[in-house]
């Protein structure tokens, strides 16, 4: 590779010397990238073979020794299993349910996942999930805390929320800033070695835990004197609790008992080593995400604490991220800059419609009307159809980029697609709905051949082709009733759903949803519907119970 004077050197003589070449050439690959940047819409129809046909081409890569995709590296790649999970509600098929609890169970009891302290990191580099690049971003730990959450949702078992809790424990403890902002990320190094911060020795575990937890500890996280990483072992399970349980003598209880305390002395004794560094800037679209997860968590765990972190968050966004109405894309140290993306835009309306459903606050639905206001005047194209990922105002640049992969995170166009269809259900926005669709239109002939890049998309695509259940309950939020209620509608699984409520009757709704509905007899009560059309008002779990599964 040359040099890069040697590049400039070479970039100055063209233009001295083959100027009108070099402009031929430039104007040539300005066309080629203009050309690749415009839309494709398809004119076939968008139907649920496409669902079939993708889960067909994600089954023919799957490890199912392991879980995952391929052999190694492994990455967590949430939205597919989103996809997945989405795809068994609708089949009934159970395969890939299968899949998405053994990939889950195994990155859960993986090296991937910090034991003592919870939260995951980047990917693994290995197939069982054993050693990972060290570095924990925000963006992955958002996706997965609402996987888990949906696939304790889907199956209750409460493997999967234990991941939810101790995950969000990782990230209010070491993640979120005094003003609510969530930092970005932590480094996978700490006093220049990757992972040294969370790896052991035997010595080092005996020193934190006496003889007698250790012999536990080893036993159950396979530490060994040799080690697994570099002389040094990496907290896993690779046997479960049962067989361990077995080896020592003691029942299943008594081992989980001891190791939650043998987990909290290591969680100490980690604390005084040097930390890796972390990245304490705040990014509008990331800190969405988890924005959405600690709201999610909240209304189905029933946990008014999730709720609290999670409004003080949007309060923080809205307030400290916005100026003269335009969205900005980061903040750091009391100093907000450069015009959000789209990404922004579409993670933080998904967000805050969730937050709404978690509380029944107007302003968060409110808030996500306006910011969708701006997707459309900042970010679509009428002439294409399609989103772009720079705002109207944005710097010129050679080509206006539109980036239609969901790769680490949803692309912009599909996080868009998704709220956008998501909020045209509570506000009756038919627009909305239309450039949802538009650009799913312009993506319709990769769902099928590329799941693995399209996951976002085929999640929105779902969305669309169901009749979203449209939940509206009316009473007190805390009252027994109520909650009794709201524990039916968000503890079972149920992706395609928008969730609506006020306190008492409301004399002006924001939301055709809760329009004409009223408490009957003076108790909390709750209405299903879909387009519009309600089923008779209940006020019993059981009654409601029956009309969501219906």
């Amino acid at each position: 590779m040359p040099a890069f004077p040697k590049v400039l050197e070479a970039a100055d003589e063209a233009y001295r010397d083959r100027k009108e070449e070099l402009l031929t050439s430039t104007a040539q690959i300005t066309e080629y990238l203009q050309q690749q940047a415009e839309a494709r819409a398809s004119n076939d129809p968008l139907t649920r073979e496409i669902f079939a046909e993708a889960y067909r081409t994600l089954a023919g890569t799957f490890d199912p020794g392991h879980g995952g995709f391929g052999r190694a590296p492994k990455f967590p790649s949430p939205m597919t299993y989103e996809f997945l999970l989405r795809h068994w509600r609708a089949t009934g098929d159970s395969e890939p349910l299968r899949m998405v609890e053994l990939t889950l169970q195994k990155m859960a009891a993986g090296g991937i996942y910090d034991q003592i302290g919870g939260g995951f990191h980047r990917y693994a580099t290995d197939q069982l999930w054993l050693v990972p690049h060290f570095e924990k971003m925000l963006y992955d730990n958002g996706q997965l805390v609402q996987l888990y959450l949906h696939a304790w949702q889907a199956t209750h078992d409460d493997r999967y929320r234990r991941v939810v809790e101790k995950t969000l424990a990782y990230v209010e403890r070491e993640m979120l800033g005094p003003k609510g902002g969530f930092y970005s990320a932590q480094d996978a190094d700490s006093e220049g070695e990757e992972g040294k911060f969370f790896v052991w020795t035997p010595a080092e575990l005996h020193e934190a835990l006496g003889a007698d937890l250790t012999r536990v500890v080893r036993a159950y996280y396979s530490v060994t004197e040799a080690g697994n990483f570099e002389g040094r072992s990496i907290l896993w399970r690779p046997r479960p609790d049962e067989a361990v349980a077995a080896e020592l003598g003691v029942s299943v209880e008594a081992l989980r008992t001891r190791i939650d305390a043998a987990r909290a002395k290591l969680l100490e004794a980690r604390s005084r080593r040097v930390s890796p560094g972390r990245d304490d800037k705040v990014l509008t679209s990331w800190n969405a995400l988890m924005l959405r997860a600690f709201a999610e968590a909240g209304a189905a765990l029933d946990n008014a604490h999730y709720v609290d972190v999670a409004r003080r968050n949007a309060a923080f966004l809205l307030s400290s991220l916005i100026s003269d109405g335009r969205l900005l894309r980061t903040w750091k140290d009391g100093r907000a800059k450069l015009n959000a993306y789209l990404e922004d835009y579409g993670y933080l309306i998904d967000a805050l419609l969730t937050l709404y459903e978690a509380t029944f606050e107007p302003r968060w639905l409110d808030e996500a009307n306006r910011l969708a206001d701006g997707v459309v005047d900042l970010f679509w194209d009428e002439a294409q159809g399609v989103f772009f990922d720079t705002g109207r105002d944005h710097e010129q640049l050679l080509v206006r980029p539109r980036d239609i992969f969901d790769n680490a995170t949803p692309s912009g166009g599909s996080a868009a697609a998704l709220a956008l269809l998501r909020l045209a259900v509570f506000s009756g926005n038919i627009e909305q709905q239309r450039y949802a669709i538009a650009s799913l239109r312009s993506v319709r002939d990769f769902l099928a051949r590329m799941p693995s890049g399209f996951a976002n998309w085929l999640c929105a695509l779902d969305f669309y082709l169901s009749t979203p259940k449209e939940i509206a309950v009316i009473g007190p939020r805390d009252d027994a009733a109520t909650r009794a209620l709201l524990n039916v509608v968000f503890g079972a699984y149920r992706p395609n759903k928008v969730v609506a409520g006020a306190e008492t009757p409301p004399e002006k709704a924001n939301t055709p949803l809760l329009e004409g509905r009223e408490m009957i007899g003076g108790h909390t009560t709750a209405y299903v519907c879909e387009s519009y059309a309600c089923q008779m008002p209940v006020t019993k779990p059981d009654a409601l119970a029956v009309q969501l599964n219906a």
